[in-house]
């Protein structure tokens, strides 16, 4: 495989990957939309909006502001944007600027307007085919990567050999890999996680104490079993292979219990202003942070209404974020249907 390695984005997940690599000594082709940006990591070695307290060796650097320059220059492409950016990020791109290209998405959620998983959108928009299709997800916070403490990705890709070479790029000291083939497994429970944190968070806001979360949290692991294998169901019908899921993974169970307990979970800082009475605009200027679940409520509520799902949580979570229902209403319902 190549070596020239890009990343779109610029926030803590890309500052995160961007670390990780340049720590294994690989130079990097670096999308940063920003020139004021690029200009102070030029002349500090450091990302001043994110992950302030990790410093670059700019040599292994190559930043630009133009995302075509950076993808021409890359043969492996690595995503890490918000998913509802990444359109207005990649559509001015030519269908056949792919071409040839590994993509890796380590994005946490679906694309806006489409509800489209990342692979999907990709194979619709620049003609990817799914063997050069590659994720990355938990479970592993990018605060905890900057202070080197161990953390574990899961890589995924339908070519077992790929995702292992992609995956040895990243292996280090503090960053262990972990590789399957379950691609549109592990996207799907990334969203769902970030989705079931934000409930996690409003139940916090709510003061609700830990015994009533570890039941939550086991009954949100249900919801997202329930809707991977309605979800295998619907493609089924639609002529799609099934794949084997292992649900107590730490790609599906693991990035859970992470999302909904860490301190360092956006999803459920939000969720925890929601609970505490800040409306969505406002939690939304309080934390200058894209919440991934936010979005993603709204996607799978879309998305489950063709599949059918039961997903009582998740529906909660969507009313009260997009419909205005009444967090405490909405969790006393919760209450009565946990088992």
């Amino acid at each position: 495989m190549g070596n020239h390695i890009g990343i779109i984005g610029s926030g803590s997940w890309a500052t995160a990957l961007a670390k990780i690599l340049t720590d294994n000594n690989q130079h990097i082709h670096w999308w940063i939309r920003n020139e004021e940006t690029i200009r102070h990591m030029q002349l500090r070695h450091h990302n001043k909006h994110y992950l302030t307290s990790v410093y670059f060796d700019t040599r292994l650097l190559q930043m630009d502001h133009r995302v075509e320059e950076v993808i021409k220059a890359s043969d492996t492409i690595i995503l890490a944007v918000p998913s509802a950016f990444l359109r207005t990020v990649l559509d001015a791109l030519p269908p056949n600027a792919l071409e040839g290209k590994k993509v890796v998405s380590a994005i946490k959620g679906l694309v806006a307007g489409t509800n489209q998983l990342i692979n999907d959108y990709l194979a619709d928009v620049f003609n990817l085919p799914l063997e050069r299709y590659f994720t990355i997800t938990g479970p592993c916070h990018a605060e905890e990567v900057a202070s080197e403490k161990l953390s574990y990705l899961t890589f995924s890709g339908t070519d077992a050999a790929e995702t292992e070479a992609i995956a040895a790029l990243f292996n280090n000291s503090y960053l262990q890999t972990i590789v399957n083939k379950d691609v549109m497994g592990v996207q799907f429970a990334s969203v769902l996680k970030n989705i079931y944190a934000m409930g996690a968070g409003i139940a916090h806001g709510l003061e609700y104490g830990d015994n009533f979360l570890s039941v939550f949290i086991t009954n949100c692991f249900r919801e997202m079993q329930e809707f991977l294998e309605k979800y295998e169901q619907y493609q089924a019908g639609a002529g799609k292979q099934p794949t084997a899921h292992n649900y107590n993974a730490s790609a599906y169970l693991g990035d859970l219990l992470v999302t909904c307990y860490s301190l360092h979970s956006r999803n459920r800082m939000f969720g925890n202003m929601i609970g505490k009475g800040y409306s969505v605009k406002a939690t939304q200027l309080e934390l200058n942070m894209v919440a991934e679940g936010y979005y993603a409520s709204r996607c799978i509520h879309e998305i489950n209404a063709e599949i059918g799902a039961y997903m009582p949580i998740a529906q909660k979570v969507y009313a009260i974020l997009w419909e205005h229902l009444h967090t405490e209403e909405a969790f006393l319902e919760v209450e009565k249907g946990l088992i």
